[in-house]
């Protein structure tokens, strides 16, 4: 959960995997992606920072309480957190 404040002071938290999208008109709007809007004080750029320090929160958890389960053995991850390679991919056949 990620804590924001409405425009009016109380705080609150929501859960970033709900967000549909943020604007800012000029106060920012959070959508959930249940049409729910909430206006809060928090920038665009504050509400993004704190979404990825959200993940990367879950990601190290998650990490960690793998150590803690298996003590010394190798945890392969389930993606790679990599770029893709460029690859070359095959043409595309034209249609008749």
């Amino acid at each position: 959960m990620i804590v924001v404040t409405r425009l009016n002071g109380p705080q609150f938290a929501v859960n970033p995997d709900l967000l549909q999208r943020v604007e800012t008109t000029p106060d920012t709007i959070l959508t959930l992606i249940d049409g729910t809007k909430y206006i809060v004080a928090e920038s665009m750029e504050e509400i993004t920072s704190l979404v990825v320090a959200y993940r990367a929160r879950v990601i190290a958890t998650m990490m960690e309480m793998a150590d803690d389960a298996l003590g010394d053995t190798t945890v392969s991850a389930v993606t790679e957190l990599k770029r893709p390679s460029l690859r070359s991919l095959p043409p595309v056949p034209e249609a008749d």
